[in-house]
């Protein structure tokens, strides 16, 4: 257990004895009146790595320089630019390179898992999701199902949390795969939910949806960069995730996607098909009959977006720097701290303007983000943040989402942070 102090001289000193402090200095901070912004939404796009615009400006260079000879003459030769990312990729997911591939976008790398491993038939063809789930991917389970001529509300199963609750419970989510064990084909959830910042047991849920006779997927738009991942060893057979998240590439971004080894060399797996998952070998041969790389280059469709991808290779050599291990381990202290002052305010505060923290308290069941219900005056609070250079998110009806970023907040800001609400609330 963290000893805590409500202090400035504590947080201080919590930043001095913090080895990634120094991250900080390498991102590009909002200002507010000449200041560095209290920025608190990396779970929606994270900030700027300086190194980003030298990175875009190689390939600006070498566009300029090369033409399409950059393709192999650059730098970075474009013709293997995805091959720059697959390692640190690996690395912040938890997985072998044979299992990750940059490419595309989100919502498109999950269209693209969904042909090859949702598979229905006449008495498996069930999907389990969590129920407000991200609207991208409420859309995209819907529209698969209709695709294979299937009615949603027969084939979709949406979990709900308990009555007066606000999160599921792991129990109730293995008991639902084993009620529907018989008719389920796919189990494919968020790995932090994106409203209630609750991170789900991946391990659990694939091994109950294995044990059911269906596969396992995850949406980790809110985990990458943010979670200690272990896709491998957890045997999940899919995964997508952006990279303008916690993952700081900026506004709409590549993405990531892992398709577990032993799927890797099955040719007779579903997919559909483009020239960059067909054999490098033998590519350019440009003939007919698709044969797909092995592992999860077997499902790219075009060649690599350049630009986007400059911007997360800069970010990924400063996640492989810092390492997820132990950003993971600052960020349970400081969301910790986050909570705790939370908690301290909430003792000296009236009932009715108390901060309920709807994120599990459990660091295992949560990571940086805390969803905090913030009453029927919240959004005034959430303005007055804004006004004083705190950069939060706003959720109808009333939640204020704040996640601490590792990598770039301080203890220090999150202290601050509780000074400019405090003042608010005690006035």
């Amino acid at each position: 257990m963290t000893n805590f102090q409500n202090s400035l001289p504590y947080a201080q000193q919590a930043d001095r004895d913090d080895a990634l402090h120094v991250f900080r200095s390498q991102f590009l901070f909002p200002q507010h009146n000449g200041k560095n912004a209290i920025y608190l939404t990396g779970n929606s796009l994270g900030l700027q790595p300086v190194t980003a615009r030298a990175a875009v400006e190689q390939e600006l260079n070498d566009w300029a320089t090369y033409g399409v000879e950059g393709h192999f003459e650059g730098k970075n030769p474009w013709f293997h630019y995805h091959k720059f990312l697959t390692e640190k990729a690996a690395r912040v997911v938890g997985a072998k390179p044979i299992e990750v591939v940059v490419m595309n976008n989100l919502t498109v790398n999950l269209h693209l898992m969904m042909v090859s491993f949702y598979r229905p038939v006449k008495n498996r063809f069930k999907i389990i999701m969590e129920g407000g789930a991200f609207p991208s991917d409420q859309y995209a389970m819907e529209t698969q199902v209709r695709f294979h001529g299937l009615n949603p509300d027969e084939a979709i199963v949406e979990l709900t949390p308990r009555k007066g609750e606000f999160t599921l419970r792991t129990e109730d989510i293995l008991a639902t795969i084993e009620h529907h064990k018989n008719e389920l084909a796919l189990v494919m959830m968020g790995g932090v939910n994106y409203y209630t910042g609750q991170a789900y047991d991946m391990q659990a849920i694939t091994k109950a949806a294995h044990a059911a006779g269906a596969n396992a997927g995850f949406d980790l738009a809110h985990a990458a960069g943010n979670l200690h991942l272990q896709l491998h060893d957890w045997d999940v057979d899919f995964a997508v995730w952006c990279t303008y998240k916690y993952l700081n590439s900026g506004p709409g971004g590549t993405s990531g996607v892992f398709v577990h080894e032993r799927h890797a060399a099955n040719n007779e797996l579903p997919r559909f098909a483009g020239w960059w998952g067909h054999d490098e070998h033998t590519r350019f041969q440009m003939q007919k009959g698709f044969i797909p790389m092995r592992g999860a280059e077997g499902w790219q469709l075009s060649n690599a977006q350049i630009f986007p991808m400059a911007l997360h290779k800069a970010s990924l050599d400063i996640f492989d720097e810092a390492g997820m291990q132990n950003l993971r381990a600052k960020s349970v202290k400081l969301t910790g701290y986050l909570e705790f002052l939370i908690n301290e305010l909430n003792q000296i505060l009236p009932e009715e303007k108390k901060l309920n923290v709807i994120t599990p308290k459990d660091p295992e069941q949560r990571g940086a983000q805390l969803s905090i219900l913030a009453g029927k005056d919240g959004r005034k609070l959430f303005d007055h943040l804004t006004q004083n250079g705190v950069i939060a998110d706003w959720r109808e009806p009333d939640v204020i989402r704040m996640a601490p970023a590792p990598l770039y907040n301080s203890f220090e800001d999150i202290w601050q942070l509780m000074q400019v609400i405090k003042n608010y609330l005690t006035t």
